[in-house]
């Protein structure tokens, strides 16, 4: 049996869905997975020993240039893929539902339109599964594909699930540390809500005697890393750092703190203990706690569908909880 799995972004998300690819090959080790996705993340899947193969596809370019003819060139990429017995639309929006239904198949499964925050996406597919979208997301993740394979999947599974994400770099100058822990703080995300302040991330770091490194994505991010290592000097900043790069940098680490980000999210992938810290968007949702993998949450009430950019409550998560939370674990 040859399948898709289309999930073309973000990053946190992407890692939401890799978890499933272990258990469907638990379920049937001869199942051919093959996966489409945003040429940018490609790095999470290109060295997955469960993935077949990766499809790039750029629609970030295609909305830059705004050129018909690039839209019709991604998109015939799409259509002179190789014929699946079934598509899977991981991502319910409207763009990867459209790909999906490209996609030469005998089958596309997605969501439902009461499941997903694009009901128009549903249309697209000729076999639905409803699930509520307000739930955690890993769980809807792996309800899909347990509708799809007619199998199941325990939480104790889940939690004991084995690490996902491979690098196939060795080595690089990581800044760790030999005789103390090592922790990395993550200042940024994709919407300034979601951001713990970067003056109570570096008041974290005085308090715990460890190693602690910031990293970083884009310039703004940056700057909120200069600030932390300004009141904090003993912080390592690491230099810009890749996808791939990113994995290897988490799989050696003794805990991981920041906000709902994808870069968070990778320390649950690789079983790496994490405090994931959570303001306007829904801790219970957003990722899946286990022993090591903790969550703090300001207590604000969301909405799961829409990031509230005005909810600026994650400032209020006292540090000394954080310390608590973190005592634990290292």
């Amino acid at each position: 049996m040859r399948i898709a799995i289309v999930k073309l972004s973000a990053l946190g998300d992407i890692v939401h869905a890799m978890v499933v690819l272990q258990f469907i090959k638990k379920f049937n080790k001869k199942i051919l997975i093959d996966w489409i996705v945003e040429e940018s993340f490609k790095d999470l899947l290109e060295f997955h020993p469960d993935v077949n193969n990766v499809h790039l596809i750029n629609i970030k370019q295609i909305k830059q240039k705004k050129s018909l003819l690039a839209f019709i060139k991604e998109f015939k990429k799409i259509r002179n893929l190789p014929s699946y017995d079934l598509v899977i639309d991981m991502q319910g929006l409207i763009k990867s539902a459209i790909i999906s239904k490209l996609i030469p198949s005998s089958q596309t499964l997605g969501f439902d339109k009461f499941s997903t925050r694009e009901r128009p996406a549903s249309i697209f597919y000729n076999k639905t599964f409803a699930c509520a979208y307000g739930k955690n997301i890993i769980q809807r993740n792996i309800e899909l594909v347990e509708f799809a394979f007619g199998f199941k999947v325990s939480k104790k599974q889940i939690q004991n699930k084995d690490p996902f994400l491979f690098s196939r770099k060795n080595q690089f100058d990581t800044k760790l540390s030999k005789t103390k822990k090592n922790i990395l703080l993550i200042p940024g995300a994709s919407h300034k809500s979601k951001c713990y302040p970067a003056l109570k991330l570096a008041e974290i770091s005085t308090l715990i005697d460890a190693n602690f490194l910031v990293v970083w994505g884009n310039s703004e991010e940056k700057s909120l890393a200069d600030s932390i290592k300004n009141i904090s000097p003993e912080v390592n900043i690491c230099d810009r750092l890749s996808i791939d790069e990113l994995i290897l940098l988490t799989s050696k680490l003794d805990l991981v703190i920041g906000p709902d980000t994808g870069p968070t999210h990778l320390a649950w992938a690789l079983n790496v203990p994490s405090i994931t810290l959570f303001g306007s968007t829904p801790g219970y949702r957003n990722t899946f706690k286990t022993n090591i993998n903790k969550i703090i949450e300001s207590g604000s009430a969301v909405d799961p569908k829409k990031i509230n950019k005005y909810d600026n409550s994650i400032k209020n998560i006292n540090v000394h909880d954080i310390i608590k939370t973190a005592s634990t674990l290292i």
